[in-house]
């Protein structure tokens, strides 16, 4: 099923996909839903970010080659974790704004994960009963700033840094997805889930054993190689196996 929150007429609701329409539901996709008997056309709708997170709980260092496309050789012995600002949250087809005089920006696709239900230190073996489904992120980061900072938190966390959606896919095997991203039109990222070095059972469990996960949380497993500067006038899109496409445009702060 595809869960997602979207709007239509000024007013925004949760609702399921099915067969090109989309079905609103209530009270929401974290619990028992039913159907209000409203839908609409797909493309007469706005699809907002998927999930509304106390949270988004992002990794970093998560795919070898990643690493080692900066310079770095050490494999981190447990996950790399920081947050992300739900304020930085937009969704599909919303614009990516670059801060006046910050450079560069750069995309990282990722798989993302929605937590369905409270956790707190859950077992590994039991994670994946804790995730709602998957989606596409855009981890976009000010790397300049991140490299001049010991605290990633200013160069993660500008308004539209955290592009999410267009829904949340459930019943996918998030170590089996392929995971791409495409500038312009031109693929520049292009790896597998697989190679994780954190699965995502061991991450839902490791950050569940720092934080209590709220439903509707959303973690960020990490980017692999091929990351990236943007530029005002591109369009840059995630790609995740299962789920779809998160398309967004990048636009200069006015």
């Amino acid at each position: 099923m595809l869960y997602c929150r979207f709007q239509s007429g000024g007013a925004a609701g949760w609702g399921v996909v099915e067969q090109h329409e989309v079905w609103e539901v209530a009270p929401d996709i974290f619990s028992p839903f039913e159907k209000t008997g409203r839908s609409f056309p797909m493309e007469a709708v706005r699809f907002l970010p998927p999930c509304q997170p106390s949270k988004i709980v992002a990794v970093g260092l998560n795919y070898q080659a990643h690493i080692a496309e900066f310079g770095r050789t050490e494999t981190p012995p447990e996950p790399v974790i920081f947050l992300k600002p739900p304020s930085a949250l937009i969704g599909l087809n919303d614009p990516i704004v670059l801060p006046r005089g910050v450079s560069p920006v750069d995309y990282e696709a990722e798989l993302g994960v929605v937590i369905s239900k409270k956790a707190r230190r859950v077992p590994e073996s039991e994670a994946l009963d804790y995730v709602l489904g998957c989606t596409c992120v855009n981890d976009v980061t000010a790397r300049g700033l991140q490299k001049k900072d010991s605290q990633w938190a200013r160069s993660k966390g500008f308004d539209t840094f955290a592009p999410v959606g267009p829904w949340i896919a459930d019943g996918l095997p998030p170590q089996k997805l392929r995971l791409e991203s495409y500038l312009n039109g031109k693929i520049v990222q292009e790896s597998h889930t697989s190679q994780m070095l954190f699965s995502v059972a061991r991450l839902v469990s490791f950050i569940s054993g720092v934080m209590t996960l709220l439903p509707g949380d959303l973690i960020s497993t990490g980017t692999p190689v091929g990351v990236g500067p943007l530029k005002a006038g591109d369009v840059i899109e995630v790609f995740v196996e299962g789920v779809g496409r998160l398309r967004n445009p990048v636009v200069e702060e006015k």
